[in-house]
């Protein structure tokens, strides 16, 4: 019996692959259309693809203006992201968290300003100042 497209790991593939591709104004229309797509972000910014994560970036700075109820309920997701061993990973945590804004991520964003590396450091900084600047 085949899985088809409902199997998370295919979606989460197609997903990406189109990201890969940049069609991004296709993913956010599924995103509008299918809010259980938000449960895929944090493996799609765990992917190994650069373009992937930059599409997962581009499509939080969209969807946070558009639907930001649903692109909130991402954020304990997240959140757990900025414990990642790949500080790239966590430094894309930060950024995400600091575009989406919530004040509550502070004392998160506070734990990860003496991370080991220097990136992750200024992206948490950044974030907080965001924050702090859209209250």
């Amino acid at each position: 019996m085949e899985k088809g497209i409902t199997d998370n790991s295919d979606l989460k593939k197609m997903i990406a692959d189109y990201m890969e591709g940049g069609l991004l104004d296709n993913i956010i229309d599924m995103f509008k259309h299918d809010k259980n797509l938000y449960e895929l972000i944090t493996d799609l910014m765990t992917d190994e693809r650069m373009r992937v994560r930059i599409g997962v970036t581009a499509l939080l700075e969209t969807l946070i203006l558009e639907d930001p109820e649903n692109v909130k309920k991402t954020i304990p997701r997240i959140l757990f992201l900025l414990k990642h061993e790949n500080p790239v990973i966590r430094g894309d945590a930060a950024y995400i968290l600091g575009t989406i804004g919530d004040r509550e991520v502070v004392p998160s964003l506070q734990e990860i300003i003496s991370d080991e590396n220097e990136n992750v450091r200024i992206i948490a900084k950044e974030a907080i100042e965001d924050i702090q600047a859209k209250s």
